[in-house]
């Protein structure tokens, strides 16, 4: 059966304690220099629409390493980019390769294209979710602080794709999480819906209440990509939601401060947290590698790996 990776919700919370479980076991295979492809001979497209870095580099090494082969194409010089259906071009490729990765705007491309697709579909980032980056961001915090079901988590800032794939992890594995954005920039009202089914969810408008005695605190720009005309009113909206030391001193003593990255110094996080942190900020998109490695083993092989 065909596994997509859409959105977070697409997974149960025993397969994504699989997935966090073999991250590591990865990362530690990494390590010592262990042989580990189980990918040999199979092939991942990856279609961009918007810019890359971490995603890019982490899906193009991560399968290369697990023995297999990408082919990265931009939408804009495919045959995407003159207005081939998705339909069409998911038929394709699907007679290609062995799963697809997309980075795009709408959540609707990606959607169409697993429904169309007869191989695996990633969702590489959209503007409604950004599945990959937190669930490799839960890898980070249990590599850091533990089991995250007895962690208290808070995310500041826009409710972006962050935040929305944020809440659907709180919604998978039920633990506590805080969200606070300005009443304008609230996350997928959906979303908040379903995630009325955890009592340990919270949305608010103060970045105090949302931080205080937490165990992580995670942050994102305030102006995604194909907002730039936003900015001047963003940076106004978000002025309170800078990550500083007042605000990290309501949460606990240990604390760590996540950023997805990239990260404008000054604005949605101080420098001088930033720098506190840098080296958890570094783990954190160093995880991807790890992270997005097993999510490629599990979605790419017949076998339903149990934890």
């Amino acid at each position: 059966m065909k596994r997509d990776f859409t959105k977070l919700l697409d997974i149960s919370a025993e397969e994504c304690r699989y997935l966090l479980k073999r991250a590591a076991f990865i990362k530690q295979a990494r390590k010592i220099g262990t042989p580990h492809k189980p990918l040999a001979e199979k092939t991942l497209a990856m279609i961009f629409e918007k810019a890359s870095t971490r995603t890019r580099a982490s899906f193009e090494i991560g399968i290369t390493e697990l023995g297999g082969h990408a082919l990265v194409t931009n939408a804009a010089e495919s045959q995407m980019g003159r207005g081939e259906p998705l339909c069409d071009t998911a038929r394709v490729l699907s007679r290609y390769v062995h799963a697809i990765m997309i980075r795009t705007f709408a959540q609707e491309t990606v959607d169409e294209l697993a429904r169309w697709s007869t191989v695996p579909v990633i969702n590489g980032l959209t503007d409604l979710y950004h599945p990959c980056q937190v669930l490799c961001d839960l890898f980070t915090i249990e590599e850091i602080k533990g089991p995250i079901d007895g962690l208290k988590i808070a995310y500041v800032g826009d409710g972006n794709n962050m935040a929305n794939s944020w809440i659907e992890a709180s919604i998978l594995l039920g633990f506590s999480l805080s969200v606070a954005t300005p009443d304008g920039y609230r996350p997928d009202r959906a979303l908040l819906e379903r995630a009325k089914s955890n009592p340990k969810f919270a949305l608010t408008n103060d970045p105090r209440e949302a931080v205080e005695g937490v165990d992580v605190i995670n942050t994102d720009v305030w102006v995604s990509m194909g907002m730039e005309q936003e900015k001047e009113d963003r940076q106004k909206a978000f002025a309170s939601y800078c990550i500083d030391d007042a605000l990290l001193g309501l949460a606990e003593k240990d604390a760590i401060v996540l950023h997805c990255l990239p990260a404008y110094r000054n604005q949605e996080i101080t420098d001088v947290v930033f720098e506190r942190f840098q080296d958890v900020i570094f783990s954190q998109a160093e995880n991807r590698l790890h992270g997005q490695k097993a999510l490629l083993e599990w979605i790419m092989t017949e076998e339903l790996w149990k934890a």
